[in-house]
């Protein structure tokens, strides 16, 4: 396939001599799949260095929800600038005021008051969730989920668990931490057709009896939908029943939305489709557009038991950051959540409908436009094929598709909320296309 933006035979001359550059003298850590160089983006759409025009599944990593410089978003930013840059979290200023209202506003926790922590990344939400759960139960010990991830700072690191190279040379992370199966009926880990069900009684009839007492477990933290390691969805009644759980041991239920919140899935939050009502809730990726934001949200109860310097930052609340994620839920409410459900619900059939005559798809799974399709050997084998998977990213990104990969297999799909059926379309001819060459 040669398609009519691809110009320059990838990586082009440009796109070389930049990633030249850059191995002089930025770290080799950053887990980067193939040689794309950025120039600019509009919408869902990317240009690269050499003038190679991309449309993007990947958004930065779930990151530019409103597309690529919405001019919503790059004005409010812009007007931001005008007043200042920075103040630091030591004082008030209206943006910042005004995000925490905005947040109470959408409902993150039904009709429960809420109160909002502000910080720059995911894992530094995930970090402050972790310091406020141990210090509103004064209990040390946590549960967190294998194939989870939740960051790479030390707290948040000793939770993340979607690929063992993440944790490879940093032992030891925060200590306290116990680590359980996420629920996935596709690939069960215990007897018995409802994964929920067999790991809340793994819990309760095995750890809790044996291994961790439930009195000394302050929280427990789960991604509604787990990303890195699969977008998979957890069967229906699990997330109810962790609730349950909590409730009867005192046990905060932590919630990490950071990818999946902020309309991703069709809703404000995850949490909306079951109705479950976490204590803590954080946020990051898609709610700034881009820019670096992050948000501990809590109950109102519990957060306002932190004491005066129990937590704080130098960046939480920076206007620039602040104005965008504004913005972002303005657009994102008014119009965008609703679209990636209904764009969500097409492609989601388009690539189910592909399933159907291909045998290497094992599952479609997700909601809106946060869905998994996971690649196995096909004609009945459920091994996972992550060479398949892989060199499917790379043929797509020759063919001017943007992708990423998660879990052991799985093809990951996180465009822009604003895109279109046509730019669906647009992907799946691509998409099948790249497949039958990747066999050739």
């Amino acid at each position: 396939m040669k398609s009519p933006h691809i110009r320059t035979p990838l990586p082009g001359p440009n796109a070389l001599a930049l990633i030249a550059r850059d191995a002089k003298v930025v770290s080799p850590s950053y887990p980067r799949d193939y040689p794309f160089a950025m120039s600019h983006g509009k919408g869902a759409e990317v240009w690269d260095v050499d003038g190679n025009r991309f449309l993007d599944f990947a958004a930065g990593i779930a990151v530019c929800s409103t597309g690529h410089s919405h001019p919503e978003v790059v004005k409010a930013i812009t007007d931001a600038a005008q007043g200042f840059l920075h103040i630091s979290s030591d004082y008030w200023h209206e943006r910042q005021v005004r995000l925490g209202e905005r947040i109470a506003e959408v409902k993150p926790m039904g009709d429960e008051p809420v109160m909002s922590f502000m910080c720059q990344s995911g894992t530094e939400a995930v970090e402050g969730a972790l310091k406020l759960a141990r210090y509103v139960t004064g209990r040390s010990r946590l549960i967190g989920f294998l194939g989870g991830f939740h960051g790479r700072t030390m707290g948040s690191l000793a939770f993340t668990s979607s690929k063992y190279t993440q944790q490879a040379g940093f032992f030891p992370t925060m200590p306290g931490v116990t680590h359980v199966p996420y629920p996935n009926n596709y690939r069960p880990l215990f007897a018995g057709d409802d994964q929920g069900t067999a790991v809340l009684e793994y819990i309760e009839k095995v750890l809790f009896q044996h291994n961790l007492p439930a009195k000394e477990v302050a929280g427990i933290l789960i991604e509604p939908i787990q990303g890195e390691g699969g977008y998979v969805v957890p069967p229906d009644g699990f997330l109810q029943g962790l609730r349950a759980l909590c409730d009867r041991h005192g046990i905060m239920l932590i919630f990490d939305e950071v990818q999946s919140g902020v309309g991703r899935t069709g809703k404000m939050f995850a949490a909306h489709h079951v109705g479950v009502v976490p204590d803590i809730m954080t946020l990051a990726k898609g709610l700034g557009s881009g820019m670096p934001i992050g948000l501990v949200i809590a109950k109102k109860q519990h957060m306002e038991q932190w004491k005066r310097g129990a937590h704080g930052n130098t960046f939480g609340g920076n206007p620039l950051c602040c104005a965008a994620a504004l913005a972002t839920l303005d657009l994102v409410e008014r119009e965008y959540m609703a679209n990636a459900a209904v764009v969500g619900a097409y492609f989601m059939q388009r690539l189910r409908d592909w399933q159907t005559r291909e045998p290497s798809i094992g599952e479609v799974r997700g909601r809106g436009l946060m869905i998994g399709m996971e690649f196995v050997n096909g004609d009945g084998d459920k091994t996972p094929a992550p060479k398949l998977c892989d060199d499917l990213v790379t043929r797509a990104y020759h063919n001017g598709l943007i992708l990423l990969s998660c879990g052991v297999s799985t093809l990951r799909f996180m465009p822009p909320l604003l895109i279109s059926r046509a730019d669906v379309d647009e992907a799946m001819i691509i998409l099948e296309t790249s497949l039958a060459e990747v066999r050739v």
